[in-house]
């Protein structure tokens, strides 16, 4: 009586062309698609009654397995098999109920666009053309080239301008200033050396600004910072390399202070070199995110100043009339780059020394802000403690630079 009823149905729905969807029961007591019951009958082929017949008695889940949890798979295998066999009941039982046959269904009509012809008011479908592209031959292809090194160069120049006119309320002076930098990384390529670290940083760093509060010069020096940091090492395990450390640092331009002929650095006055054994650790993660840390247990350090007439040494910590002191300590060194998304990126710095009787420290973040392709905007902290320095009031040994700036950068980059 099920069976009757159901077929009842089925061929009401066909002839009626319900369009609210109703779940059937297949007399079995599983549930039936609603959108397979209102479908016209169409006879396709013999559908066996046994459908799990072809399943592996090893595997009583069928073929159809996953290593995970496939219930919701195996719920819709059983739901398309019900289905399968609803329709196939109600062809054996009411046969003139099946509207179509699929093997004498027409062809369907071809794929087309439709083009229209506005002067003759006419409607064409075309047949789209599909091009095939001919597949490149090895001969074709060309040639990659492995680099043993990779290269990155930045250049940037930024400034910032301010006018201000004579009867401003609140004074001040009209002032230009500009910042050039410029940044080249060489660094081995691990891809092609896995078990070697050498990785090779040079800066400049050189900024000019107008003053007016100055009767002997028209411009003065704010910013005047070479630095050169070299790393070698050898694998030891994992990201961990045994490494020796190189960094030298000097000026290049004469700087003095305002108003006077006091000389407070030069070229080499006053410069540092400091060279460490010791381990580094390298981390990568493409090209978006890079963390090296470099631990020096025994490190030496020199302290040179070469113009000892006008430069008073003590400033840099070498004895009076000395142009050099050395000692040896520990060092340490951590540098981070974190490139967010294209348009903004963070790098960081952080060195430390120690020869167990002073301390010091330099900790460098920049924030880069690209606008386009050659505009950026960029944000630089340096933090500096320095315990050889002579005391100031205000400070103490703390040391502080800020510079917010806006202008042009243009990068270069060796690829593997």
């Amino acid at each position: 009586m099920k069976r009757i009823s159901l077929i009842v149905y089925l061929a009401i729905a066909a002839l009626a062309g319900t369009s609210q969807p109703v779940a059937a029961n297949d007399g079995n007591g599983g549930q039936v698609e609603p959108d397979m019951l209102y479908a016209p009958l169409v006879f396709e082929n013999h559908f066996p009654d046994a459908g799990h017949a072809a399943m592996n008695p090893a595997n009583p889940k069928g073929l159809y397995s996953l290593d995970a949890g496939d219930e919701w798979l195996q719920q819709a295998i059983d739901n398309r098999m019900r289905t399968r066999r609803t329709r196939q009941r109600a062809m054996i039982d009411r046969p003139q109920l099946v509207a179509y046959n699929a093997h004498r269904l027409p062809e369907a009509p071809p794929e087309g666009i439709i083009e229209g012809d506005p002067r003759q008011a006419m409607l064409t479908v075309v047949t789209p053309q599909v091009v095939v592209p001919e597949e490149a031959t090895p001969a074709d292809a060309p040639d990659l080239k492995i680099h043993d090194w990779l290269h990155v160069f930045n250049a940037s120049l930024q400034f910032t301008q301010a006018y201000i006119s004579g009867n401003w309320y609140q004074g001040g002076e009209n002032n230009l200033a500009l910042l050039g930098s410029i940044n080249w990384n060489c660094n081995l390529n691990q891809d092609r050396h896995p078990n070697w670290l050498f990785n090779n940083a040079l800066s400049y760093k050189l900024g000019l600004a107008t003053t007016h509060g100055d009767s002997i010069r028209n411009y003065l020096i704010n910013e005047d910072n070479f630095l050169f940091t070299s790393q070698l090492g050898y694998k030891a395990v994992k990201n961990w390399y045994y490494s020796a450390m190189l960094q030298f640092t000097t000026q290049f331009l004469n700087n003095y202070k305002t108003n006077t002929r006091t000389m407070t650095a030069a070229f080499l006055s006053p410069a540092e070199l400091n060279v460490g054994l010791g381990m580094t650790y390298n981390y990568k993660k493409a090209d978006d995110r890079m963390f090296t840390l470099a631990i020096a247990p025994i490190s030496y350090n020199l302290k040179y100043c070469r113009n000892i007439t006008d430069i008073d040494p003590t400033r840099f910590g070498i004895d009076a009339g000395k142009h050099c002191k050395s000692t040896v300590g520990s060092n340490f060194e951590a540098k981070l780059l974190w490139r967010f998304n294209p348009s903004v990126m963070i790098s960081s710095r952080l060195y430390m020394f120690t020869n167990y009787e002073y301390v010091q420290g330099d900790w460098e973040n920049t924030l880069d802000f690209n606008i386009g392709k050659y505009l950026t905007t960029q944000f630089y902290t340096h933090l500096r403690f320095d315990r050889s320095h002579p005391r100031d009031n205000d400070w103490n040994y703390w040391q502080f630079k800020e510079i917010l700036s806006l202008g042009i950068i243009y990068r270069f980059a060796t690829v593997n």
